[in-house]
Order: structure tokens, then C-alpha cells, then sequence
């Protein structure tokens, strides 16, 4: 699960709330065993998604760096070509 949290930090344009939201529930995810919590569970697993996302969202507006911002699409780019090396092309199969 905790494949799916992707680097938030240092990109241009910035994250944006679905995406803090979207690694912030992975997380909860991660450290309760719940890919879908119960009904019992359901509030405090959502209260959980909600207060990690804004201390997230505070931690990605504090940080400072002096490197410049990256391209989505060029990380995008150099993670399918990681893929395609450690994994190979499923057309070929």
C-alpha cells in the first residue's frame, strides 16, 4: 500500500488537496490494516484521512528548498522508464 504515497513536495504546478488526501488515506490505510475500515471504525478512520491531510498540507507549505521545482510529466516519465527496466513491457509477454 504505502507504494501509492508519491514525493508531494517540490513540484511544479504544487499539490493539490486530492493529492495530499489520496497519500494522506494510504497512509491511514497502512498503519490501521484497513484497506476499507468497519462501520464502527469508519468515523475515526476519516477523522484520521482529514487531520493527516492538513498537517500534511502544512508540513509541504513550510518546507523551503533551494532546488529548483520538478516537472510532473518528466517524473512521470523517468518512473515508467524505472517500470519498463525492472519489469519489461507486458505487450511483449
Amino acid at each position: 500500500m504505502c507504494r501509492n504515497i508519491k514525493t508531494l513536495y517540490n513540484f511544479e504546478p504544487p499539490a493539490n488537496r486530492e493529492e495530499v488526501e489520496a497519500a494522506a488515506l494510504q497512509f491511514v490505510r497502512k498503519i490501521s490494516g484497513f484497506n476499507k475500515p468497519s462501520r464502527v471504525n469508519q468515523e475515526c478512520f476519516e477523522a484520521a484521512v482529514v487531520e493527516i491531510s492538513d498537517v500534511a498540507s502544512l508540513l509541504l507549505a513550510s518546507l523551503q528548498t533551494t532546488s529548483p521545482p520538478r516537472d510532473r510529466e518528466i517524473e512521470k516519465e523517468k518512473a515508467r522508464q524505472r517500470s519498463l527496466q525492472r519489469f519489461g513491457n507486458p505487450a511483449e509477454v
